[in-house]
């Protein structure tokens, strides 16, 4: 079993403690888009386990042809590498991802941040089995507002639709 510090992800050469500054910029287009395919699927293969594997491939095969281009993307990078995106479409949070390595060292609460106060967003819809997400949204002032039972395209993964609450 590997140790705490060892990524069973593959290297990125960026580890949690690197306190090098954190920017965010609009994604270059589709050149970003297989670095941010790649960061989707450590990402996903690390706190999806609930998704079938058949359903995370067809959602991998459709990110750079449909997903990316439906969205405008932010990207984090750290020394000018990608460590985590968002997107956003009218005010919705379509997408986080952030290096599972990187998992709890403020890149999600950054993009998130930088969605809100940038973009205007608003709304996510995050999987219901996707406990820690839902956990990082409503830490951040969100509250489920809704439920399908069914994600977007109809496979069997509940979504919470959550809003963010108006400041007091």
């Amino acid at each position: 079993m590997p140790s705490r510090e060892e990524p069973t992800t593959p290297d990125t050469g960026i580890r949690p403690s690197d306190t090098s500054a954190l920017s965010i910029r609009p994604a270059a287009g589709a050149c970003d888009h297989p670095v941010l395919a790649a960061i989707w699927r450590r990402a996903v293969d690390a706190t999806h386990d609930f998704l079938a594997q058949a359903d995370r491939d067809e959602i991998e095969a459709r990110l750079q042809t449909d997903y990316f281009p439906a969205v405008e993307l932010s990207v984090a990078e750290r020394e000018g590498r990608p460590v985590g995106f968002s997107g956003v479409l009218d005010g919705t949070l379509e997408m986080l991802f952030v290096e599972p390595t990187l998992r709890g060292s403020g890149v999600g609460t950054a993009l998130l941040t930088h969605a809100v106060d940038e973009h205007g967003v608003t709304r996510v819809d995050v999987n219901e089995q996707n406990d820690s997400a839902a956990r990082f949204y409503a830490r951040r002032g969100f509250e489920v507002i809704g439920r399908s039972a069914t994600d977007e395209a109809g496979r069997p993964y509940p979504l919470l639709h959550l809003k963010l609450s108006a400041p007091s």
